[in-house]
């Protein structure tokens, strides 16, 4: 070998070690990727990325080379949904939009918050209503904030506002942390930001407290006009039906796939009309139950309607083989939108088969004694006793019946009891202490069964001071104070065993120990003041924070 084939051969040997090496590093990232591909496949619970929702949007060409570099999230996509449950072009999006805003225009509800859209102060408005709605039904929300906006019309008459003025308008309404964080969110608008409200959705959900995804969607959209999508139980419940998405929405996966489809609809000259449409439908018409599909607006693109036909096509033997109705392409279990494979079809269903949801876990139980302590004789009329809960944790500053948690026995529940009294009201008569029946209230994640005493202190000096946190009220000032749902429900109780009165009433979820009589026209008259400030305090959707 002559010296310059000797050197070229050694040049092309140093040549080709980076290149070999550059190879094995694509071999091992490939072969990682992979992994990753196969692992987020089999997982349906994986979180998609930040911009995962907008990717799979786009189908992927059938002819695209599989040498191409790709996002990770992308393959994933490919792998595990379908375009089937996507919105795939413009002139689909477009004509959802406009059936929609057209059939909006027609059939919204007269709701007040509605109203002073456009206005000056809509942000507060929007703020408001929406937090009120969150868990609650609209029929119940009306007065609460009418009432509301009637005393506190602006974030700086909400922001001087006490706790207990809060917590006084808001009982019965349920879930009580929402009043409370309104007025800490109204505070730091009027404290920290000079008055002005956010008016993005990311910076309300980045500085007010209490305000999540939705509700900044909903402010933002509604009052200031950001095209920005939003997803509730309603929208939810629409997009799953109209795109067939049979999986559960609560999952992370799937609620990726929901905001994005909101986002890529949501009409960028009407967002808020457009949302607030969307949710309308949900509420009104795509119900969860029965919904009105004759009715609506966009039945001509919803995939769950022709999963209904195309299902009676063939039971009717119309069709001889494969109907001419489109569907999901991976529905053998691999698209992890699909209804899952434990659950099929249910021909029963209807469109109601989507969505799905998983079985909630039951809200755990948990039992406690609590006992009206009346005063007949007090000066100016007899009072009630009632004692303030802490200022965190389940029903936060709200004022109830002294309480206790339950003893197994009869005897260790009311030696408890009683000396619960007696921290607040000194020495007692424990022989008056008497067991009127059970109160079972429900909130989003605590089945409560109370089990409700009475003392009246007849005959003894009236008690006129109480420790800090205590104080006495007559009824009528009951009625109008902070207390939740469930003690409305146990003074029920005890009212209906006093003397003069019936001795008790039948309803759901309350008994008494005479509870099968018929209630008297003083009880009937006090269960209709209760009934319209009955809060459904378990949740509708998912669990939120009392």
């Amino acid at each position: 070998m002559t010296p310059l084939v000797s050197r070229l051969s050694r040049l092309w040997a140093i040549m080709r070690k980076p290149r070999a090496a550059v190879g094995s590093g694509h071999r091992r990232q490939a072969a990682s990727q992979e992994r990753r591909q196969k692992h987020a496949k089999s997982n349906s619970q994986a979180k998609p990325s930040a911009c995962d929702a907008y990717a799979g949007m786009i189908p992927k060409c059938p002819g695209a080379p599989a040498g191409l570099a790709r996002q990770p999230e992308e393959v994933v996509l490919q792998a595990s949904v379908s375009p089937y449950h996507l919105f795939r072009d413009i002139a689909e999006v477009t004509a959802f939009r406009r059936s929609l805003l057209s059939w909006y225009d027609q059939e919204k509800r007269d709701l007040p918050w509605r109203r002073r859209v456009g206005r000056r102060g809509a942000g507060t408005v929007v703020w408001v209503s929406e937090v009120m709605l969150q868990q609650t039904q609209v029929a119940t929300v009306i007065n609460y904030y009418t009432g509301w906006m009637q005393k506190w019309p602006t974030l700086q008459d909400l922001a001087s506002a006490s706790l207990e003025e809060v917590n006084q308008l808001w009982a019965g309404l349920g879930y009580y942390s929402r009043g409370r964080r309104l007025q800490e969110g109204a505070r730091k608008v009027v404290e920290e930001l000079g008055g002005h409200m956010p008016r993005t959705a990311e910076t309300l959900q980045q500085l007010l407290p209490g305000v999540g995804r939705y509700t900044a969607g909903a402010i933002a959209s509604i009052a200031f006009g950001q095209a920005t999508g939003v997803v509730d139980g309603n929208v939810a419940r629409v997009l799953c039906r109209v795109r067939a998405i049979g999986a559960d929405p609560s999952s992370t996966l799937v609620s990726q796939r929901l905001w994005g489809l909101a986002q890529q609809l949501v009409d960028p000259a009407r967002p808020g009309d457009f949302n607030q449409a969307a949710m309308e439908l949900g509420a009104t018409v795509c119900t969860p139950q029965r919904p009105l599909c004759s009715q609506c607006p966009v039945q001509s693109l919803c995939r769950a309607r022709q999963r209904v036909e195309r299902e009676q096509l063939l039971a009717s033997r119309s069709l001889s083989g494969n109907p001419d109705v489109e569907e999901c392409a991976l529905n053998t279990g691999q698209c992890q939108l699909c209804l899952p494979a434990s659950e099929p079809w249910d021909q029963t269903l209807g469109v109601v088969n989507f969505p799905r949801k998983a079985s909630r876990k039951p809200p755990r139980e948990e039992s406690s004694a609590t006992c009206v302590l009346e005063q007949p004789g007090a000066l100016g009329g007899a009072q009630i006793l009632l004692v303030q809960r802490p200022n965190s944790g389940l029903l936060a500053g709200l004022w109830e019946f002294p309480s206790v948690t339950w003893e197994p026995s009869e005897q260790l529940q009311r030696k408890a009891l009683l000396q619960e009294l007696q921290r607040w009201a000194g020495p007692l008569p424990a022989t008056r202490l008497r067991h009127l029946g059970e109160v079972v209230h429900t909130f989003s994640h605590i089945k409560l069964t109370y089990q409700v005493y009475g003392l009246a202190l007849e005959g003894q000096t009236p008690v006129t001071t109480v420790p800090a946190g205590a104080r006495w009220l007559t009824q009528e000032e009951f009625h109008t104070a902070a207390v939740s749902t469930a003690m409305k429900k146990v003074f029920r109780v005890y009212q209906g065993q006093q003397p003069g009165t019936c001795k008790g009433s039948k309803r759901s979820q309350v008994s008494s120990p005479c509870s099968r009589k018929k209630p008297c026209m003083g009880q009937q008259v006090l269960d209709n003041f209760f009934r319209p400030h009955i809060s459904t305090d378990a949740s509708n959707l998912n669990s939120a924070a009392q």
